[in-house]
């Protein structure tokens, strides 16, 4: 079987498999259009101003902790279940880095390790009473998300309490220096965007090929071609914007190693399948020998890790702790995730879905403030778009 055989199917089967490929597959593909659609339209209605490199920049900074967070909400809702608590997570953990930071003077490096552990060990309470005792996830995470709020108020006695350390602020403020060296452009951001487009289209052909030998393969070759392009086409531009302005913020290499590590974990390992197999059906996951308690329990654990993170880079970012922070957070994450093609009834959802429905909403934040649109009607058209997807998903499963 030669190349062409291995890539493509045969020329007459092929519009019966694109159209079957396009019913399958429609929510995953139209996300991706959707995101270009709608950058395309800020683009033009505020004058070129959504992608110039500052304010890509501005795009991947205020948006980092919401993807950070969108990441382990897509696990949770895989597995038949939600986390209302992560905005109030986020906050208190800011809140706890900035006492043991500004006022107890402990080292940062310390404190993170220390949040990372305490917001693991509040997922894992939260998720021990949703996985052992079946108490509705919705009613856990409420409570958490009313605790954790007060424990904030707490911790900053109603005021905010910063500045950070310089070296701190570098986990959401700071920039991955350009070895190059070069005056007025960033060559390391560049050269890191043409490796991993080299290495993720390596990765593609490779499974492409493999899946073709085992008779797997039910992407037509065009629709392969086309995203991969795309995907390349955003991965090199952007890198090239933001080559001319200051180059890769940390916390964008903090987002790739987190999507690139979740998504092997969802697609490539025995307990990424597992999770994907509870959330479809808990009852015959239990049959197989699948231990469904312990997977929900460790999906709220590594929420609640996330939550912290996130946590920690938005403190860095607003370098202080404030009594509002992460407010209303929760709803921006669990919009992502269904925008991104996650279903309510578990199951279904991809971490780059997650990703990229997180920058829909990023998108449509940063477009309407650019263009003057007002707060109210944000939420109202943010509320729209996530009924739209919701709306989307169950015609999708009733037409199936």
């Amino acid at each position: 079987m030669d190349q062409a055989q291995i890539l493509a199917p045969p020329a007459a089967e092929r519009p019966k498999a694109s159209k079957g490929f396009i019913r399958k597959h429609l929510r995953e593909y139209g996300i991706l259009f959707a995101l270009i659609v709608i950058m395309a339209f800020f683009q033009i209605a505020t004058g070129g101003i959504l992608l110039r490199p500052v304010n890509l920049t501005n795009l991947v900074l205020q948006n980092s902790y919401i993807v950070i967070m969108a990441i382990g909400m897509l696990l949770v809702i895989v597995s038949g279940h939600i986390d209302l608590s992560v905005g109030s997570v986020l906050g208190f953990i800011g809140a706890l880095a900035a006492v043991m930071i500004v006022h107890w003077n402990m080292h940062y490096v310390l404190v993170a390790i220390l949040c990372l552990g305490m917001g693991a060990l509040i997922g894992a309470v939260q998720g021990f009473w949703v996985a052992y005792y079946k108490i509705p996830s919705f009613i856990v995470t409420l409570a958490g998300m009313l605790v954790f709020k007060g424990l904030t108020l707490w911790l900053l006695a109603g005021q905010s309490i910063g500045p950070f350390p310089q070296d701190f602020r570098l986990i959401a403020s700071g920039f991955v220096p350009d070895i190059f060296g070069m005056e007025g452009f960033n060559l390391l951001s560049l050269v890191a965007g043409l490796t991993v487009s080299a290495v993720l289209l390596g990765f593609a052909v490779h499974n492409r090929r493999r899946q073709a030998k085992s008779g797997l393969v039910d992407e037509p070759l065009a629709f392969f071609i086309g995203k991969y392009a795309l995907i390349i086409f955003a991965l090199i531009g952007g890198s090239y914007l933001l080559a001319t302005f200051r180059g890769l913020p940390n916390v964008l290499i903090i987002m790739a190693l987190l999507i690139a590590i979740y998504s092997f974990i969802a697609n490539r390992t025995t307990i990424g399948r597992r999770i994907y197999a509870v959330g479809g059906n808990e009852k015959a996951a239990k049959l197989s020998g699948i231990r469904s308690e312990r997977l929900v329990f460790l999906t709220f654990a590594n929420m609640g890790m996330l939550a912290a993170l996130a946590g920690l880079v938005f403190a860095a970012r607003l370098n202080t702790a404030t009594p509002k922070a992460g407010l209303a957070f929760e709803l921006d994450v669990i919009a992502a995730v269904f925008i991104g093609g996650a279903s309510m009834s578990g199951g279904v959802g991809t971490i780059i879905g997650a990703v990229v429905g997180a920058f829909i909403m990023g998108v449509m934040n940063n477009g309407m403030s650019i263009l003057g649109v007002g707060i109210d009607w944000q939420q109202v058209i943010k509320g729209l778009v996530l009924l739209a997807a919701v709306v989307f998903d169950i015609y999708n499963k009733n037409k199936g």
